[in-house]
């Protein structure tokens, strides 16, 4: 759905999140908006062309703020979106800024009563003396009707920025994180909420990580994972203690001594992590490299893959024009066989688990033409370079996939580029998209 505007600052996508069918797709953007794309059913002419996703709904979900006692700005922007399961012919999902987290209601209407006793067509009162017969009031068809409701407000839950929020599979609770706190809320009581990490130190000088990321497992309501801008992944068990302070594992892939550099540190910075719908694995993206682990082994991953290995001699740069702090995401495919994230120059890359294969695709106007196919690019390093490689030197930093969302059951996939969201379908199965 590419615009061909220039895009403004508020209109840059910031999260993309399937609900639990695939049929509904939701966006958020800097600007505090929310757009939701419903997907068409199969038309009964060909049946096996599966619907487009047309513009469902769309809604100011946050509103700038100021922090008068800390004088500080808070931005509109939706840093996450989760649906909740269904339970019932509505739609519900979370949205998040850096502070106030909401619970949106999404209702259709395509009938309206007519017949009142007591108001008139333009549905003023009427006088009752004039009341001298009743009626029974009749539904009539009318145009479908998308309405969205505010129905909780979870706010003053936290000193930090939210970086993610998950939902329990209880169906009852769900946890927000930031940089030193997680709190897990009832999501029928908005004005408190109870903390279950909490790595705050005493002395803010002694603080050496922030959570970066953090996860409810698929399956067991009692175990939620975070990860931390030191590389490490700490699996807590909420039946061990009240507070999750001492975590029930801790994953972490030693340093290679022969790597070091000024920069490790930085770029073993986890910016997402993902159980896989199985829940025996769990995915993390850090600035190089996706890696699968296992939770029954926590001294390293099973499988490391490089996204972008071409561009650890461009650190120094990548340091000074802070792109390095860039955080991508990561998503399973639905049988946890593949996983995708993002890169630069409009590239997200693909790795199959089974035969190891990995491509690189582009979104592009080019690329989301109708039966268009996407052909896989390619990055060099210096030396011969085949005709449609791209040199590393001329890749555009400024266009980044940083969010990334893969369809629960199907291989649809949607990419936020910048104020664009693409979405992919395998009309075939072919072998990676």
């Amino acid at each position: 759905m590419p615009s061909h505007r220039m895009p403004s600052e508020a209109d840059i996508i910031s999260t993309v999140e399937f609900n639990h069918t695939g049929e509904l797709l939701a966006t958020g953007d800097k600007g505090g908006r929310v757009v939701i794309f419903q997907r068409e059913p199969e038309s009964k002419n060909a049946p096996h062309s599966q619907g487009e996703y047309d513009v469902y709904s769309t809604f100011q979900s946050h509103e700038p703020e100021f922090d008068y006692l800390k004088s500080l700005e808070i931005e509109e922007k939706i840093n996450k979106i989760k649906w909740l399961p269904q339970q019932n012919a509505a739609h519900s999902l979370l949205s998040t800024n850096d502070k106030t987290i909401k619970l949106w209601k999404i209702t259709e209407r395509d009938k309206r009563p007519e017949g009142y006793n007591l108001k008139d067509e333009e549905g003023k009162l009427k006088d009752l003396s004039t009341v001298t017969s009743l009626q029974v009031p009749v539904l009539k068809p009318m145009d479908l009707m998308v309405e969205v409701s505010p129905r909780r407000v979870f706010a003053n839950g936290h000193t930090y920025h939210i970086n993610s929020i998950s939902v329990n599979s209880d169906c009852e609770t769900y946890m927000s994180a930031d940089d030193l706190r997680i709190n897990l809320w009832h999501l029928a009581i908005t004005d408190r909420s109870f903390n279950i990490v909490d790595i705050k130190p005493a002395n803010m000088e002694d603080l050496t990580e922030v959570i970066t990321a953090s996860e409810f497992h698929p399956h067991h309501c009692n175990l939620f994972v975070y990860s931390s801008s030191k590389g490490s992944l700490r699996l807590c068990d909420m039946r061990a203690a009240a507070l999750c302070d001492k975590h029930s594992k801790l994953f972490e892939e030693p340093e290679d001594p022969s790597n070091r550099s000024f920069f490790s540190e930085i770029i073993s910075s986890v910016s997402d992590v993902k159980f896989s719908h199985s829940g025996r694995y769990m995915l993390t993206r850090d600035y190089l490299t996706v890696k699968v682990w296992d939770l029954n082994m926590e001294a390293r991953p099973i499988e490391t893959y490089q996204v972008h290995d071409y561009l650890r001699s461009k650190l120094c740069s990548l340091y000074e024009n802070d792109c390095i702090f860039d955080k991508f995401e990561c998503a399973w495919n639905g049988s946890d066989s593949v996983i995708m994230t993002g890169a630069y120059n409009n590239f997200f890359r693909m790795f199959d688990r089974n035969t190891k294969r990995d491509v690189t695709l582009e979104a592009s106007r080019e690329s989301s033409k109708p039966r268009a196919v996407l052909k896989p690019r390619r990055v060099c390093v210096g030396g011969k370079r085949r005709r449609d490689d791209i040199s590393v030197d001329s890749l555009d930093f400024t266009k980044k996939i940083l969010h990334t969302a893969w369809h629960p059951a199907e291989n649809i996939i949607a990419i936020a580029a910048t104020n664009n969201l693409y979405i992919f379908q395998d009309k075939v199965n072919s072998d990676m998209h």
